[in-house]
């Protein structure tokens, strides 16, 4: 069974930052496409960053510029780095493993306000 483990939300002021983690149990890491994807409240979930197998990314319009998406193959991990941050980024954060339908973490609260 595939689990993934988020962390690193919390709360922040508008214009700071956070980095988020999402640790994987899979055992070949380095084989799959990873993602990143929010929820905000009465919202639908919505795709923020992904990450090839080879390192190519793509951004939501937007974020583009403030969030960028990596990996670290060999620790099972995929990060997202969070700048610039905004109130309506205010919601909960979730990574995706593209593995069959996908697999989902439990999610991590995210909340820009001052």
């Amino acid at each position: 069974q595939v689990q993934l483990v988020e962390s690193g939300g919390g709360l922040v002021q508008p214009g700071g930052s956070l980095r988020l983690s999402c640790a994987t149990s899979v055992i070949i890491f380095s084989i799959y496409p990873m993602g990143w994807y929010r929820q905000a409240p009465g919202k639908q979930r919505e795709l923020v960053a992904t990450i090839t197998v080879g390192g190519a990314t793509n951004y939501a319009d937007s974020v583009k510029g403030r969030f960028t998406i990596s990996r670290d193959n060999a620790k099972n991990t995929v990060y997202l780095q969070m700048n610039s941050l905004k109130p309506e980024d205010t919601a909960v954060y979730y990574c995706k493993l593209d593995r069959g339908n996908g697999y989902w973490g439990q999610g991590t609260q995210v909340t820009v306000s001052s």
